[in-house]
């Protein structure tokens, strides 16, 4: 099952992908695609839909953030060996978090707005993890469990605001438009 959000930003409308690649509106059944219906029940009850019913979405819409109304954007930089290496930093003993904040969110075609005075705008594509219920203290074993899906992420980051200018990471990664996302699932 491949949900997307389509149309105007800030607009977009909860969309399924069919077997044919065509979009399917999914308005009728759900306001959107967000935190209330990636749960268990609400992707059990769009997995039981006949998507062959829903109206076809014509032409070429664009593309918008894969999830709405997102809560938190945690990233885990430095996640594997080969990357700390080219980075010419050691690997860590504990997972480097840091946050890009919801203001980065933006559609996976949209335009990227380069800070003022930045000098090194780089990118990386990470795999994103959609939480689909709350997880605080859960073990290892039943993380999974927590997953709704995944997406694409395009991690936008300025490197000489995130490793030059001191502090955290954040300031780097966090721009505005920053936090493409999407297409997912």
């Amino acid at each position: 099952m491949k949900l997307i959000r389509y149309g105007e930003s800030k607009q977009e409308k909860p969309g399924i992908v069919d077997s044919d690649g065509r979009i399917r509106d999914l308005s009728g059944v759900i306001s959107d695609v967000d935190g209330s219906t990636i749960t268990e029940s609400g992707l059990a009850r769009l997995r039981g839909l006949d998507i062959s019913t829903l109206p076809v979405v014509e032409g070429n819409p664009r593309i918008g953030p894969c999830v709405g109304n997102i809560g938190k954007f945690v990233c885990i930089g430095l996640n594997y060996s080969d990357h700390a290496a080219e980075s010419g930093l050691p690997e860590p003993s504990e997972p480097v978090v840091f946050n890009k904040w919801t203001s980065a969110i933006v559609g996976p075609n949209d335009d990227v707005a380069i800070p003022r005075g930045s000098k090194k705008t780089d990118w990386e594509v990470e795999l994103g993890v959609v939480i689909g219920k709350e997880a605080r203290y859960i073990s290892k074993e039943d993380a999974l469990s927590h997953v709704a899906g995944y997406c694409v992420i395009n991690d936008v980051s300025e490197r000489e605001y995130q490793t030059e200018r001191g502090g955290t990471w954040d300031k780097g990664k966090g721009c505005d438009t920053f936090g493409p996302i999407g297409p997912g699932w």
